[in-house]
């Protein structure tokens, strides 16, 4: 049996209390910057991908999006060995330093217009270093809540860490609906959304200020007096006996099930309510900003049951629930969102009828008058079928019982502008209305409570994370066991999902179809939740099942 490293005095209430404000404040903040760019994404659209084709706009936003996500794993080996090596303290102070600095300088780049691809490709490069940045500090944050922890309180304490992120996310959306009541809609548009984006630094040095008060993980500190430290971190936490099984848990069991309902909750819902649903931007704003803050309390009230239940129960009874109310939800949101785009599609559907009727929705020009006739109906947020005829078949649109030859209009046509200018007639005479929705009140508190829904579903699956993989894995290789599988399962089958959801939803027709992502993925991770998570109480990594012959 491995050898246990020297115990260290228990750490004081109040110093606790101080890691917890101080890891959950830095967290708050890093997350907003990262959040941010997604509750700018029209606006960053516009300025640093600009295109004809709204749809493909959209989706270069989203993937400028993922990019970021895309490298959090990279980042969660570069701090996870850091972590491991030198320490939980200094390494995540480097995490929320760089994350400060690249969120500044969005802010700072020209607009495509002023300076051409050079624009968009600084932006990819600034949500590199924040993808980095991201890799090393839930792993951070995590770890050093959980080693300050008693064994008896680990899911309440390290819960905090988990509603910090949701803060983020609603920090983003206070500081933007601030801006946008101090500044003129016309100057917003053009420089006020870079307010938000160099707000960070003042953010980054509250952060560091906090974080500079803190004193490294007792644990790390027991295992470097003992000089039992990790000498290659990564190396170990794929050779280490039964580590392989605990990621492979974590990545699909654990992360992807809490990523996926996590990102549909709020950035699909934040895209569904603005895009198919076209409810005005600053509502939705507001729609968000109040179930995101409501959702806040039940990550910490979950994460104090699983102290009770175990850290397993909250997980598979929030993907069950995900699983059966996950459509529903989102219908009831969409009938209170717009109930008249949904009347008008089952009053008069909407079905194409020609040659050649594919979309590619990340192409700026589509080939065939069929494919240029489905951009503008995903355009404008329309549900359709297609009807795919034999070789030069006339393009017909039929919109309930009137039938339009649209072939050699929309053939004529040179821009977007004057493709819609034919179609949106043809929808509006049947009844569908484009202008721009502002729900009433009951139905907003209605969307709310849906969206709450979700939250909580987030929070079941989510509040309890942190203790579970910070009791999954020794502490020696920790820092790095918890974060590849986290930022892996997080970048990958989280931070795409905006972008698959919407690709899915373009080339369907459908504003619902994109939620099949989610409910595959949740339900695969249900299976390895109930065949790889630990039930019962919660253990320490040396008394559970999968590690009860190596200490800690």
């Amino acid at each position: 049996m491995q050898k246990q490293p020297p115990v260290t005095a228990e750490p004081s209430p109040r110093e606790v209390r101080l890691v917890i404000a101080a890891s959950s404040a830095g967290t708050v903040f890093e997350w907003y910057d990262f959040f941010i760019y997604g509750t700018l994404a029209g606006i960053i659209g516009a300025t640093f991908f600009p295109s004809d084709n709204a749809t493909l706009q959209v989706l270069l936003v989203w993937a400028g999006f993922a990019i970021g996500f895309g490298f959090r794993p990279l980042g969660a080996i570069l701090f996870g060995y850091l972590g491991d090596r030198l320490g939980r303290k200094y390494t995540f102070l480097v995490t929320v330093t760089l994350m400060g600095i690249a969120t500044a300088g969005v802010g700072l780049v020209p607009s495509a217009q002023s300076i051409g691809l050079l624009a968009p490709a600084i932006v990819i490069i600034l949500r590199i270093l924040q993808g980095l940045a991201l890799g090393g500090e839930y792993g951070g944050a995590a770890i050093y809540v959980a080693e300050h922890a008693p064994p008896e309180k680990r899911g309440f304490y390290t819960s905090f860490i988990q509603a910090s992120v949701v803060g983020g996310f609603v920090l983003s959306i206070v500081v933007v609906l601030v801006c946008r009541a101090l500044i003129p809609a016309d100057a917003f548009a053009q420089w006020g959304w870079r307010v938000p984006f160099l707000l960070s630094i003042l953010l980054l040095a509250l952060s560091l200020w906090m974080r500079l008060k803190l004193s490294e993980s007792p644990v790390f500190q027991a295992m470097k007096a003992a000089g039992e430290t990790a000498r290659n971190p990564f190396l170990e936490s794929f050779t280490y006996p039964g580590n392989k099984k605990r990621i492979f848990v974590a990545l699909f069991g654990v992360t992807g099930i809490l990523t996926t309902i996590w990102y549909t909750a709020f950035f699909s819902g934040l895209s569904f309510l603005r895009g198919p649903m076209r409810v005005d931007e600053a509502v939705v704003e507001v729609i968000l900003l109040a179930a995101g803050t409501l959702s806040m309390m039940f990550y910490i009230l979950v994460g104090r049951w699983s102290d009770r239940v175990g850290r397993r129960l909250p997980i598979v009874v929030g993907a069950v629930l995900t699983l059966l109310l996950l459509f529903p939800v989102f219908w009831g949101i969409g009938a209170l969102a717009n109930p008249g785009l949904r009347a008008s599609a089952e009053r008069a559907p909407v079905v194409v009828a020609g040659s050649d009727c594919t979309y590619d929705p990340f192409a700026e020009e589509q080939a065939a008058p069929c494919g240029q006739l489905l951009q503008e109906l995903t355009n404008l947020g329309v549900p359709y079928d297609i009807t795919n005829l034999g070789t030069a078949a006339p393009l017909v649109l039929a919109v309930g019982d009137a039938r339009t030859p649209l072939n050699d209009s929309i053939a004529a046509a040179t821009t977007a502008a004057e493709r819609r200018a034919i179609v949106q007639p043809l929808l509006e005479a049947q009844g569908y209305d484009f202008a721009v929705q502002r729900p009433p009140f009951v139905n907003i508190v209605g969307i709310i409570a849906l969206l709450l829904v979700m939250g909580v579903l987030s929070a079941l699956t989510y509040g309890s994370v942190a203790a579970l993989l910070a009791e999954m894995f020794p502490a020696r290789i920790r820092y790095s066991s918890l974060s590849i599988p986290y930022h892996i399962g997080a970048g990958y089958l989280g931070g795409f999902l905006p972008l698959i959801a919407s690709y899915i939803v373009a080339t369907t027709g459908n504003a619902y179809a994109g939620l099949w992502y989610t409910w595959a993925v949740v339900a695969f991770g249900l299976a390895i939740c109930l065949w790889g998570v630990p039930g019962g109480r919660p253990r320490d990594f040396a008394d559970t099942e999968v590690g009860r012959t190596h200490g800690a």
